[in-house]
């Protein structure tokens, strides 16, 4: 089975020895937060799991907040942030602290800015034209999104031939049960996932059972 995607080596330059941490894990767990206070107790649970890995959106008025404060308290995460549209939100992510940064999709100016930030990134894609251009500018891992809605494990599966460089994180709709079709593809080291997350546990302020439920993603296989 192959590594999970490589976050030190995401960019244009892929010579970045692995990170202990993406080198570990098999799912990114993707974080919606909508309140600053619950990013250190919601991240040190996603650790404590085995996921450090850790994919803060930027959907809310409250995500850069969170960034700065798990990456202050909790050094042993690796924070990043995701949803990232603009060179503004580049700029505003490792400013606050982010370690890698994901987007939906991409545009030149957008790609610019990630290759400029100093640190790790993957496009999003959705379908071979966008593969075929990155390849080109000589990026070879991408955020695959989103996963079901664009195709899900048959279209990946069908990349993986005439495009033998592109390895994927896929995310969007995936789940504990079609999360390993995925992550049985070469060309999938990790997926991103929310369902680690539920709605209610977060309302609930449930660390115990976000805890639990990485524990459990974190045991899938990769």
């Amino acid at each position: 089975m192959p590594r999970p995607l490589d976050l030190a080596s995401a960019s244009a330059s892929a010579s970045s020895p692995a990170s202990a941490a993406a080198s570990a894990v098999p799912v990114v767990p993707v974080v919606v937060i909508e309140d600053a206070g619950d990013a250190v107790p919601l991240a040190r649970a996603l650790v404590a799991g085995g996921l450090p890995l850790i994919e803060v959106t930027l959907r809310t008025p409250a995500a850069l907040d969170a960034i700065r404060a798990i990456a202050d308290a909790v050094p042993e995460a690796v924070v990043g942030a995701g949803t990232v549209v603009s060179a503004a939100g580049v700029a505003d992510a490792v400013g606050a602290g982010a370690r890698f940064l994901v987007s939906p999709g991409w545009t030149d100016g957008l790609l610019d800015a990630m290759r400029g930030s100093g640190v790790p990134f993957l496009p999003g894609v959705s379908t071979a034209s966008e593969v075929v251009a990155l390849l080109e500018r000589g990026i070879t891992d991408m955020k695959f999104f989103p996963a079901e809605a664009a195709g899900g494990v048959p279209y990946l599966k069908s990349l993986a031939g005439p495009l033998p460089r592109a390895r994927f994180c896929p995310t969007g709709g995936i789940s504990p049960a079609s999360a390993p079709a995925y992550l049985a593809l070469p060309n999938v080291p990790c997926v991103g996932g929310t369902w680690m997350l539920p709605a209610d546990a977060l309302a609930a302020r449930d660390w115990a059972r976000v805890e639990a439920l990485a524990r459990q993603a974190a045991g899938l296989p990769g």
